[in-house]
This record gives structure tokens, sequence and C-alpha cells, in this order.
């Protein structure tokens, strides 16, 4: 379990700042630098450093700050387990973004479901940034992310490679058109908002091809999927999403796919959980199950 002085270590590396660290504790500021001391006379050196006024983590630091985000997130867990020590069911509480929430797990759900009726399942939708945090904190067990993340920090299992394509309303000039990047800056795109993995993966994108949001003349920042694919089929915009996403629309002619001239991409789905968990292989084996259910359902879509 973890102890009054890491989690004052961790709260430090959470608002960087020694006095901030102490009013969130109701400690004084001489006790948390008396906590630190103790911390870095245990692990044999300094666990924190000034960088002219801002205060970092030393690599010693920072390998003990992912060691106690999964003490933390174990701890949580392992009350939970404890509590609930009559209860049979097998139970999991993840979270996906978006795209993977809403298009790819109601079918991965339906077929674990099929087979395990008496799992107790518990999904959240939403975007990159925020399950990394609900992660870390240990309020999730794992995430489904289609966003970047920092490898190093995390375990990681790779579920699929996704195609990432432009869409446009079938009455659009562009409508199964190949043309240049040029020839879609004139048109409003309409796109997720800031944190989105899929908003990531488009700006990654465009800056491989010297291009930005800036290159568009209107841009508008929509926080819903569903709300985005309406506006582009009424013809209010174009957008960039991954064609699970955009299968139904598609196939129904609500939408339409056009090319961009030397515009190819795609982005992993990855299965990601805090390396180290005292849970680990229990995740691993959610991930055999999602994993296998995904190919099963996958002809399906």
């Amino acid at each position: 379990m973890i102890d009054f002085r890491h989690e004052t270590f961790y709260r430090l590396c959470q608002l960087k700042s020694y006095t901030k660290t102490a009013e969130y504790l109701h400690l004084t500021q001489p006790a948390v630098s008396q906590h630190i001391r103790y911390l870095e006379k245990l692990y044999g050196g300094a666990l924190f450093e000034y960088n002219g006024r801002r205060l970092t983590l030393t690599r010693r630091g920072e390998r003990l700050y992912r060691y106690v985000q999964v003490l933390r997130a174990d701890t949580q867990k392992i009350g939970e387990e404890l509590q609930n020590v009559h209860t049979e069911r097998p139970s999991v509480y993840f979270g996906a973004t978006l795209t993977i929430g809403e298009y790819v797990m109601p079918g991965v759900l339906h077929q674990i479901l099929q087979e395990h009726p008496n799992f107790h399942i518990g999904m959240i939708v939403e975007n990159t940034q925020k399950l990394l945090q609900q992660l870390s904190e240990g309020i999730i067990d794992f995430a489904l992310l289609e966003g970047y993340f920092d490898q190093s920090k995390y375990g990681a299992r790779l579920l699929s490679r996704e195609k990432f394509i432009p869409v446009c309303s079938p009455n659009s000039p562009l409508a199964g058109k190949t043309v240049s990047f040029d020839a879609i800056t004139s048109h409003r795109l309409i796109l997720r908002e800031k944190g989105s993995g899929t908003r990531e993966i488009l700006e990654q994108a465009l800056k491989e091809h010297n291009y930005s949001l800036d290159s568009f003349e209107q841009v508008c920042e929509i926080g819903n999927m569903n709300a985005i694919k309406e506006l582009v089929s009424r013809g209010d915009g174009i957008s960039f999403m991954y064609l699970q996403a955009a299968a139904r629309q598609l196939h129904k002619g609500e939408l339409a796919e056009f090319q961009i001239e030397g515009f190819s991409a795609g982005h992993e789905f990855n299965f990601v959980y805090l390396a180290h968990s005292v849970f680990e292989e229990r995740y691993l084996q959610w991930f055999d199950m999602i994993s296998k259910a995904y190919q099963k359902d996958k002809p399906i879509r």
C-alpha cells in the first residue's frame, strides 16, 4: 500500500509547487520538504530539480512517479475488490475514445456478453487525454485509444490498424473525386475538439503535408461525431474520420468519400493499461477477449 510520503510526492509531481502541494494536503511547506527528503534518502538520490524557476522531475523521480501511479491505482482497485468480495460476477470498468466506443465496441461487447452473460461491464466514452488521466488515477482499468500517447509510460497492445479518410456530402463537387490539398482549403473543415484522438491524427496528417488547421478558411469544432456527420451530409463542410465511423453513412449514400493527391492516413487502435500493475494479467485477458470479439465482429460491419 502507498504511504503518506509517496502521496505527497505524487501531488508534488502533479502540482509542481511545494506551496500548492502543502495547501492541497493541508500540510506545512516544511512538512512537504521533509517527506521529499525522506524519499530521496530512501531511494538514493534527488527526485526533483529546478530548471530555472520550474520544478521538474529527475530521471529517478520520473521512474518513481510511474511506480507510484501504478501503486495508487492498484490500491484503489484492491479496495474495490475487497468491498465486493462476495460478488462472484467478473467486472470491469474501462474507457474508449469516441470512434472506438461508438462504432467498434457495441459489436465487440455483444460478442463478449453472448459468451459471458454474467459479466458486469462498465464503459465510458471520452477523448484520449481524459482517458489517460483517468487511467493514471485508477478510475478505469484500461483504455481503448485511437490517439497518440507516450508508450514509455504505459503498457499497450495493438488492437488494429484502421484507415482514416476524408468525407463530404454526396452532393459536393468533391464527391468521388481526387483533388489537391489546395482544392479543399476553401471548404469549411468540421472536426472534433482539442484532446480528441481523431483530431490529433488529422493535425499530424496535415503537418506531414505542410498544412495545418490554419490553412482552411473556416474551421468548426464539434464534440460529437454524429453531429459532424450530419453537418457534412447536409453540405455544411468536409471532415476526416475513421472508415468505421463513416461506414454506415457511406453505404447508405448519406456521405461520400473523396481522395486527396498524395494523402494516405491510418492509425492504430490500442489497448492501453498501467504496466507493472498487480492486475496486469487480468487486463491482458480482457485484451484477448476484446481482440477475438473484434475480429469476429469485423466482417459484420
